[in-house]
C-alpha cells in the first residue's frame, strides 16, 4: 500500500497493513493443515500461512507444484495484477477451494506430455525460449465450489496458470488448474448461444464444450511458455516490469495465439485427432465473441479484440450481413504471424512496441458493435451464487 507520511510516499508491505486479517486466516489455514491425512497438501498449507505473515511465497509456491494429484486443493495469494493499470504489477488476493475431478483430469495427459515440444517449436530464437524439459507441468481439472477476493470479482476465470514469479517458471515450473463447473457454465450459457448469433449455422454447430476446453488448456499452458524473461541491453528483466500497464493485455494475448500455434502442433503431429480441427478452430472464434463483450477496459477483452482485428485484417475472418465466417485454411499461418509478433514484444521487453500494436488494433469496428448488439440477451459473464454461508461451519 502507498501512503502518505508528511511530504512522501512510503510503501506499506501487505502483511504490515492487513496484518489484523492474515493473522486469522493463517491460522485458519494451519488448523485445515491438522485435520488433513495428505502431508504435501499439509506441508503447503503450512507454507502458505507463513506466506500470508511475511509477502515471501516462494517457499509455499515451490511445495504447491509438489503436490501430487491431490484430492483438494486452494488457491489463497495475491496472484493476479489485472487490476493495477498504473505499471502493471500489484497483485490482489484472490482464492478458491478446490475439489479434484478424476475423470476430466486424466484426459490432461496428452496436453501435458508434449509441453516441451512445443516450446522448443515456439517462432523464436532458442536463447528467448528456454527449454522446459524436466519442468514440472501439474494439471488438474477441480471443481472450484467457492471464490473469494479477486477471483470473485468481475471477469470469473474458467482457468489459472500459477504461480506467476519468474523464479518458479524457471527453476521448476507452473500449476494448470481448470475449474470445470466455471467451464461448463461459461460454454452453455454464453459461448454457444453467442455462435449461434455470430457465425453462420454450420460453423457455429461446430463449436463446441469439448473444443473449447482444448483452447482454454493450451492457453493456460502457454501462460508458461515462451520468454521467461525480457532480455534488455544485455540484462533481464521481470516481463511484466519491462512492458508495464500492456502486459496484462498483451500476456493474455499471447497464451491464447501461442495456445493455438501449440494445438496446431498436436494436429500436425498426430497427438489430436486431425478430423476435429474445425471444432478446435471454430470454438476458438466463439470464445473471442463471448470475452470482445468485456470491452478494451478489461485485458481479456483487450487482448482478444486486438486477435479479432488481426484475423479479419489478415482475411482469417471475414464478415457479411452481421456474421463471421471462419477461414479454417488460412488460421493456422494467420495465427503463426500472431503469436511471432507477441512473443517478441515480450522477449525484447518492447513497451512501445506492444503499446502501439495495441493502440493499432484494440478498438472496436462498426460493424462488429452492430453485431454484438444481437447478443444482449445473453449473458456477458457468470456472476457465481454459492450454495452455503461464508460463516458455515
Amino acid at each position: 500500500m502507498v501512503k502518505r507520511q508528511g511530504d512522501r510516499l512510503i510503501a506499506v508491505p501487505y502483511h504490515v497493513e492487513y496484518k489484523s486479517l492474515l493473522e486469522p486466516m493463517a491460522k485458519a489455514l494451519r488448523d485445515a493443515a491438522a485435520l488433513s491425512a495428505d502431508a504435501r497438501f499439509a506441508g503447503f498449507l503450512r507454507l502458505r500461512a507463513d506466506a500470508l505473515l511475511t509477502d515471501d511465497y516462494y517457499a509455499s509456491d515451490l511445495a504447491w507444484l509438489d503436490e501430487q494429484d491431490p484430492r483438494f486443493d486452494v488457491i489463497f495469494a495475491p496472484y493476479e495484477t489485472y487490476l493495477d493499470d498504473l505499471l502493471g504489477v500489484k497483485a490482489s488476493y484472490g482464492a478458491s477451494v478446490l475439489i479434484r475431478n478424476d475423470e476430466e483430469s486424466r484426459k490432461l495427459a496428452v496436453y501435458q506430455k508434449y509441453v516441451p515440444e512445443i516450446q522448443d517449436a515456439l517462432p523464436l530464437d532458442p536463447a528467448d525460449r528456454p527449454s522446459k524439459r524436466g519442468h514440472l507441468t501439474p494439471m488438474e481439472v477441480m471443481d472450484a465450489p467457492y471464490r473469494a477476493g479477486d477471483l470473485r470479482h468481475g471477469y470469473q476465470a474458467v482457468a489459472d496458470n500459477l504461480p506467476n514469479d519468474p523464479r518458479i517458471h524457471q527453476e521448476k515450473g507452473t500449476k494448470k488448474i481448470f475449474f470445470k463447473n466455471f467451464m461448463d457454465a461459461r460454454v452453455n450459457f454464453v459461448i454457444l448461444p453467442i455462435a449461434r448469433r455470430l457465425m453462420p449455422p454450420e460453423q457455429a454447430a461446430k463449436a463446441s464444450g469439448e473444443g473449447y476446453l482444448a483452447s482454454t488448456l493450451l492457453h493456460e499452458i502457454s501462460h508458461g511458455l515462451g520468454p521467461a524473461w525480457a532480455r534488455r541491453n544485455g540484462r533481464q528483466i521481470d516481463v511484466r516490469e519491462a512492458i508495464g500497464p500492456t502486459y496484462s493485455g498483451l500476456e493474455e494475448a499471447k497464451a491464447d495465439v501461442v495456445g493455438m500455434f501449440g494445438l496446431e502442433w498436436l494436429l500436425a503431429h498426430g497427438a489430436l485427432p486431425t478430423e476435429r480441427r474445425e471444432e478446435y478452430y471454430a470454438s476458438y472464434v466463439a470464445g473471442i465473441f463471448r470475452t470482445l463483450r468485456f470491452g478494451t477496459g478489461e485485458a481479456h477483452g483487450r487482448a482478444e479484440m486486438m486477435e479479432f482485428n488481426f484475423l479479419l485484417e489478415n482475411r482469417a475472418l471475414t464478415h457479411s450481413a452481421g456474421r463471421y465466417t471462419v477461414d479454417f485454411a488460412r488460421m493456422p499461418a494467420v495465427l503463426a504471424q500472431l503469436a511471432r509478433t507477441l512473443l517478441l514484444f515480450e522477449a525484447r521487453g518492447d513497451r512501445a512496441g506492444a503499446e502501439a500494436w495495441f493502440a493499432k488494433y484494440d478498438q472496436m469496428p462498426a460493424e462488429l458493435t452492430a453485431a454484438l448488439a444481437a447478443t444482449t440477451d445473453i449473458p456477458v459473464d457468470l456472476d457465481p451464487v454459492f450454495s452455503f454461508k461464508d460463516d458455515a461451519r
